[in-house]
């Protein structure tokens, strides 16, 4: 039997978060996995799967803040903000020789904090019931409509290289849910006016968990499941309840307690369900896992 919980992998490059998927049910044995939050081929990091009833445990990781390492290219724009993309502007060699590190700077600075954000064209975001990366490579153009994003650190981490046809900058950001790298390429880019886009794109953390250690898809990598009650305890706050709580949360019904925000219910260190408030000193379940940790 497959335990169930969390597998954080380490995605390579030039596959999709789909092929992650459909490797490690072949690995794991199993249907049953699911991921929170995909990665675009190019990119390389952290995956986070849920396998079996862990998948249950996914709606409450794929909103949280995420941290990127990038590497931005300066001096060219192309269709999809990244290298993968035709080219759509080109600078000069005088626009670049025009921009300097304080310039990159005082730019990255406008690109922190709460900002309006157009996600790329090329994202997987839903026009009219199809995807707007599908749209584009059938030959439409497409603008999404800009959307509030929080970038709470988009710094350089490294010496910039300035070269004569462009200018590379590796840099850290963390940021929001929902936040595309590739458009703060593209911004930056376009607030210095010579175009940008990204060459490398790397997730280290979702939430609590960070890429260091985890599953890779080399012979010597461990798969290293987290059961679901260490999962739960990792990602959100946890409450003990009692033997009748967890039979009255398994059978629909409220129970006494107060909590903030979602919480994990536990019974003797066993995950028993995911709950929130209902009311002055009232919880209910929103998910909810059985004793072997299959769907209920």
């Amino acid at each position: 039997m497959v335990t169930p919980g969390l597998l954080l992998v380490d995605k390579p490059e030039g596959i999709t978060s789909h092929d992650v998927v459909s490797r490690v049910r072949k690995l794991l044995g199993t249907r049953k996995v699911g991921h929170a939050g995909t990665l675009d081929p190019m990119a390389t990091g952290l995956l986070v799967l849920g396998i079996e009833s862990g998948t249950k445990l996914l709606t409450f990781i794929v909103g949280k803040d995420k941290t990127y390492e990038a590497t931005i290219r300066l001096g060219s724009a192309t269709v999809t903000d990244d290298r993968e993309g035709d080219i759509l502007t080109t600078a000069t060699k005088d626009q670049l020789e025009e921009v300097s590190e304080e310039n990159i700077r005082a730019a990255i600075a406008t690109l922190t904090g709460v900002i309006q954000q157009r996600p790329s064209s090329v994202s997987a975001i839903k026009v009219d019931g199809e995807r707007a990366h599908a749209r584009v490579r059938a030959g439409e153009e497409v603008e999404l409509a800009s959307r509030e994003v929080t970038v709470s650190r988009f710094e350089i981490i490294r010496e910039i290289r300035f070269n004569q046809n462009h200018i590379d900058l590796d840099v850290v950001v963390d940021c929001s849910s929902g936040t595309y790298i590739r458009a703060l390429a593209r911004d930056l880019g376009n607030d210095l006016g010579v175009g940008g886009h990204l060459t490398a794109l790397r997730r280290t953390r979702v939430g609590e968990f960070n890429v260091d250690g985890v599953y890779k898809f080399e012979p010597e990598s461990k798969v290293d499941i987290l059961e679901l009650a260490t999962a739960a305890k990792t990602t959100m706050p946890t409450i003990d309840i009692s033997a009748q709580d967890e039979i009255d949360l398994r059978h629909g019904k409220r129970i006494t307690g107060q909590v903030k925000g979602f919480t994990a219910a536990l019974n003797e260190g066993e995950l028993v369900a995911v709950v929130e408030c209902a009311g002055a000193n009232s919880l209910k379940s929103l998910v909810v896992f059985s004793k072997e940790g299959t769907d209920v």
